[in-house]
Formats: structure tokens, sequence, C-alpha cells
């Protein structure tokens, strides 16, 4: 009988994007053990940083080992388009909860043997994340090289696209009754799903079903987002703030606050829709010799 040898690719962990790999799951584990030591991390954003870590260090170790056994070809979506998309988002998730643990969890001066724990998970956070950029930045297509979409500049922009539509999300809570905030919302709702179906349908190799030319699709749906966001980032300051002054004090959960975060927000996203359409365009109309 004949006996199924297993293959081991050790340039998996040798190489620099394996090297970033092993530095994410070394940090990130650290970062949730020190968090889970001192027993602190209750409310919505600890638990936010918590699944943030383990889900990173689950999923990072997850590919070091299909790439190391070389079982990934097994699976049905497109490899380098999905760990592509999962860098890009590891690296915006342990960046916010980098930003976000220790302005909700440290405070001055930190004295104690659990905020001394809760800096050192904040710092190896800070380099998880920089390990996570530079597998961005390795795994980042070549200018002309469209064979993995979302190792392009655009495919890395719908990740972050969609990540900023999450967050808007989450600091949504007043807009009823208002016909111009619920626009805004419109607008956030169909941009996300429309971007997170392209994400979904280039992993899962659906994009090729698409009786259409795709990429002048992408270049059309750019546009419309690009317009509908500039509308939003219009109309939701004027309608959230108009007649209505910071309350004092205004919290963690003051509605000023979140309203000014979606601002923010809705800003940063219109300039990535904005790169984004560049981009698309250039990919289409421009080729390299």
């Amino acid at each position: 009988r004949t006996m199924a040898v297993a293959t081991v690719n050790l340039r998996a962990l040798t190489s620099w994007v394996g090297i970033a790999r092993l530095f994410a799951v070394v940090l990130s584990c650290l970062a949730f053990s020190l968090v889970a030591s001192t027993g602190h991390f209750g409310a919505p954003y600890g638990t936010w940083c918590m699944f943030t870590w383990c889900f990173c260090f689950t999923v990072t170790l997850l590919v070091l080992l299909l790439e190391l056994l070389e079982l990934y070809p097994l699976l049905p979506l497109s490899w380098d388009d999905f760990t592509s998309a999962f860098s890009m988002l590891a690296a915006l998730m342990v960046f916010t909860s980098s930003v976000v643990f220790p302005a909700t969890f440290i405070s001055s001066p930190c004295s104690s043997n659990r905020c001394a724990r809760q800096a050192v998970a904040t710092a190896a956070s800070c380099l998880c994340f920089l390990a996570y950029a530079v597998e961005v930045s390795l795994t980042r297509a070549k200018p002309g090289d469209i064979s993995s979409f979302l190792s392009t500049v655009p495919g890395l922009l719908k990740v972050f696209e969609a990540y900023v539509a999450c967050l808007i999300f989450s600091l949504l809570d007043e807009y009823n009754g208002e016909p111009g905030l619920t626009w805004c919302v419109a607008v956030y709702s169909i941009c996300f799903i429309f971007t997170l179906l392209i994400i979904i349908f280039t992993i899962g190799r659906c994009l090729t079903y698409i009786p259409c030319p795709l990429e002048k699709v992408l270049v059309g749906y750019n546009f419309l987002a690009l317009l509908m966001y500039l509308t939003a980032t219009v109309l939701w300051p004027l309608y959230s703030f108009r007649g209505r002054s910071r309350p004092d004090p205004c919290g963690t959960n003051c509605w000023w606050n979140k309203h000014l975060g979606v601002t923010f927000l809705t800003i940063f996203n219109l300039i990535a829709y904005l790169v984004d359409l560049v981009y698309s365009t250039r990919m289409v109309f421009v080729r390299a010799p």
C-alpha cells in the first residue's frame, strides 16, 4: 500500500512574510494573555479588543499551518486574495485595539501591577499592528500585476472601506426623524453591502461568472459610492449638530462624540473611495507597457 507523505514547506516560516506572521502570532498571544491575566477587560470596548487579538492569533496561526503543510490548495477559495484581505483587516483591527484599549483602561498615574501588564499588552498590540502592516506591504501586488485583486491598492482599499463602515455602524445611535440622517445611514449600508459582496465574491472566485466587464463595473460603482459619500459628508454634520450644542459633561457614550466620530469616519471613507476610483480608473484605462 502507498502511504501519504505530508509535504512540509519550511519557506512558509522562513520567508519574510512567514516571519512577519510569526511575530503577529506571538505578539497577539502576548497581548490577550496579559489582558486576560488582569481580569479587567469588561464592557464593549474591552470585549472588542480581546476578540481582535484572539481572532487574529487564531486565523494567522491557521494560515501558517496551512502554508507549512501545503494544504491551502485544497480550499475552494483564492488563497492569495484571502490572505491579503485578512492581513489588511487584521492590521486595521489591531490598530483600533491599540488605540481604544489604553484610552479606555489605562489611567494616569500607571503604578500598579495591573496597569503595568496593560501597558505591556498595549505595546505588544502596537508591535503586532506593525507586523501585519509589514505583511500587507510584502504581499501587495506590484504595479501592473492584477492576478490577485485584493492585494492591489483598490482591493486593499475595499477592505478599508468595509471596516470603516463597520466602525460607523458601531457609533450610530440617534438618527430617527431626520431625513438627512436617514439618507446617510442608507449610504453607509448600501456601500458596505456592495463592498462586502465584492470582497466575498473575489475570495470565493465568483467574479468570473458576472456577465459584464468587471473592471468597468468597479469603476462605475466607485464613482457612485464617491458621490453618495460626498452627500453624506455634507448632510451628516449638518443635520447632526444643527441647533444642538455639545453637552457638558460629555462622557464616553455622549452622542456628540459619537456623531463627531461618524463625521470623521465618513470623511475617511470619502477619501478612500476617491483614491479607489483613481487607482481603479488607472488599472482599467491606463495599461502598463
